[in-house]
């Protein structure tokens, strides 16, 4: 499995909503491609500003693929990245690392 986390923050409130839409449509898109196991956008309810994605992919190479696709072509990279700043994580569970396994802080 490959896991990424997305932190996306947006700059103008005026731009919080066109985001929230266009994630919401992404949604099905992603879900509907190859090797997505699981994919959805949450909007923190303490900063409305701010929205974290949570994807889960079969492989790190089909969430590369992933990038060449509707979701990300036709409506994130034109609708949500010119609105946003972005930290982007590829992520490990905890549940399925051991102490041995487990990265040290850098």
């Amino acid at each position: 499995m490959f896991d990424l986390i997305v932190i996306v923050r947006v700059p103008d409130p005026a731009d919080a909503g066109p985001v929230a839409d266009a994630l919401r449509r992404m949604r099905p898109l992603c879900l509907a491609e190859d090797g997505c196991v699981a994919w959805e956008a949450y909007r923190s309810d303490a900063d409305p500003l701010r929205f974290v994605l949570v994807e889960r992919w079969a492989s790190r190479a089909h969430w590369e693929a992933h990038g060449e696709g509707a979701a990300i072509q036709e409506i994130y990279v034109p609708e949500i990245l010119p609105r946003v700043e972005r930290e982007v994580h590829p992520s490990t569970p905890l549940s399925t690392l051991t102490p041995a396994t487990e990265r040290a802080p850098r």
